[in-house]
């Protein structure tokens, strides 16, 4: 069982909205609410700071900005996030049925990985924006994924809250589930329309979908 990171397995979005709001700060802008935050959250930086200064990547100060958020981010970056309601359960009962699982995010290593320590979790294998020279929704972070757990891709789930999880489910050839708790952003419409193999409203949800 793999999942993406922000907005399925944890709720970030509440550490990315300080590190940006920092940014507003310093330009004499009113704080970002949580609320207006939180869709872009999955999308990290590039998210964060369309929210928050309506600027896209094509912007020429965007990378001097990207690099400010991240700084921002690394000092704030397991302040408020915890795991989703039920995730904890989920994951004792795979354990209880030897049920490997992993995370497989676009975010960088040197935050995931600080992270998952801070929420005291013990996945079987992490890949991360960094690990392959891919991102979702290309598939090789997902493969990479399998290969480490020496599973075939047929024999993995993919469990995310955006578009691209689900995209990038189906080039590995894994069962794509994609989640409604999450952020889903805010222009691939809702994960009914994101032909995934399952649409699950709360963690536990997956069980149910072991068993049948």
């Amino acid at each position: 069982m793999l999942f993406d990171f922000d907005g399925t397995l944890a709720d970030t979005a509440a550490d990315l909205c300080t590190a940006v709001n920092v940014l507003r700060a310093e330009r004499g802008l009113d704080a970002l609410p949580l609320a207006h935050a939180r869709p872009h959250a999955s999308s990290g930086a590039r998210g964060l700071l369309h929210a928050a200064f309506g600027m896209t990547p094509e912007h020429p100060e965007y990378d001097a900005m990207r690099e400010a958020f991240l700084r921002h981010y690394a000092d704030c970056l397991s302040g408020q996030t915890e795991l989703f309601p039920g995730m904890t359960e989920l994951l004792e009962q795979l354990a209880a049925r030897g049920i490997a699982w992993g995370i497989v995010t676009n975010k960088a290593t040197r935050f995931t990985e600080k992270i998952v320590a801070a929420l005291e979790l013990s996945p079987d294998c992490v890949v991360c924006g960094d690990t392959t020279p891919h991102t979702k929704p290309h598939p090789a972070p997902l493969l990479h994924a399998a290969q480490a757990l020496s599973l075939a891709p047929s024999d993995c789930w993919y469990v995310g809250d955006d578009l691209r999880d689900v995209q990038a489910a189906r080039a590995a050839g894994m069962r794509a589930i994609a989640v409604e708790y999450g952020y889903h952003g805010t222009e691939n419409g809702g994960p009914q329309s994101w032909n995934a193999d399952a649409v699950i409203a709360h963690p536990l949800d997956l069980l149910a979908q072991l068993e049948a």
